[in-house]
């Protein structure tokens, strides 16, 4: 069996390869020209180089593939408003649900974002069953990821498109090149975060996440949307595991969010002036006042997601870090 994989030299790409490998399954690689394929080093797949706005590209990948895991994406939050993104999280959905009709395709695993769903308490998580609460902060991000999961459950419905929805939270773990998720972590190690906000967030070992999307192939229900998490933890405590893991001291002070707001866009301001993405926008100072708080008690019933201790995904990913040149400034706690 061929699976298809999008966006596969990221950061939980590479862990889908790994894991579809291990699995038996042959790996066709899709991966964009001109970029690298570091976090694939040493494993036996296909790379097939093209570009998933180009319709032909697809349709050529997809030939003789069972399966589809589709992880590519624009994750970015600057600028909160971005066509880019709704080219690549949206428009790119429309063309492979165009092709996936045509092809010989089983089942198309695609990668959402748990913020398609309404966020919880630490009491109370949230759940598939809650309704979009991210909208408010004005980011075209989680805006396109919403609609473009709106627009398969469609084509589930009225088309019988054979797809199921994995939607990740805040992910940890090696492969994270660029960094994204991990930049909160090596900022924290560097002293560089002078406070925590009064919210806080699910966090997820990426290697269960990707473990998740495999499962999902032949475990996953059409038309179903599995919220892969993990832990629930406010900032403070997360910034202070972080310093237990990595024998640094993390801040302590709690940044009410009407202090952080105003810091955001007066940084926002000198950004744009500069010609530099800031350090803190106001759409992720808003959402790092709320707790991003979810359940993955469906994804862990149907699909048998595992739940790596917090602590595990922490120290792969700070050694990964270290390993890979990411010079950290330590203070000894």
């Amino acid at each position: 069996m061929r699976v298809l994989v999008t966006g596969a030299n990221g950061f939980l790409g590479s862990h889908i390869v790994r894991f579809l490998l291990r699995s038996g399954y042959e790996v066709r690689a899709f991966l964009l020209r001109g970029t690298d394929e570091e976090n694939l080093k040493g494993l036996a797949y296909e790379p097939f180089r093209g570009d998933l706005l180009c319709f032909a590209d697809i349709e050529k990948a997809l030939i003789s593939c069972d399966y589809l895991i589709h992880t590519a994406a624009v994750t970015d939050v600057w600028p909160s408003r971005n066509a880019v993104s709704w080219k690549v999280n949206f428009d790119v959905v429309k063309l492979l649900a165009e092709a996936v009709r045509k092809s010989a395709i089983r089942r198309w695993v695609h990668v959402g974002t748990a913020n398609s769903f309404g966020f919880g308490t630490l009491s109370h998580p949230g759940t598939e069953e809650d309704g979009y609460a991210c909208g408010k902060y004005g980011l075209d991000y989680m805006d396109s990821k919403k609609a473009a999961q709106d627009f398969l459950l469609g084509e589930v419905r009225d088309k019988h498109l054979p797809v199921v929805i994995i939607n990740p939270t805040f992910m940890i773990g090696e492969n994270d090149s660029k960094p994204g998720t991990g930049e909160m972590i090596l900022s924290v190690m560097a002293g560089k975060v002078p406070g925590c906000a009064k919210g806080g967030r699910c966090f997820a070992a990426v290697k269960d996440v990707a473990q998740a999307c495999v499962n999902a192939l032949e475990k996953g229900r059409v038309g179903q949307c599995y919220i892969t998490g993990g832990t629930n933890l406010c900032y403070r405590d997360f910034f202070s595991l972080i310093g237990q893991v990595a024998k640094v001291r993390t801040p302590r002070l709690i940044i009410p969010t009407f202090l952080s707001v105003p810091m955001a866009a007066a940084m926002e301001g000198i950004a744009r002036l500069r010609k530099q993405k800031p350090k803190l926008t106001v759409a992720m100072a808003k959402i790092s006042g709320d707790g991003h708080y979810y359940s993955s008690s469906k994804a862990i019933r149907e699909l048998e997601y595992p739940q790596t201790r917090l602590e595990e995904a922490l120290s792969e990913a700070i050694r990964w870090y270290r390993d890979h040149g990411y010079i950290l400034p330590r203070r000894q706690s």
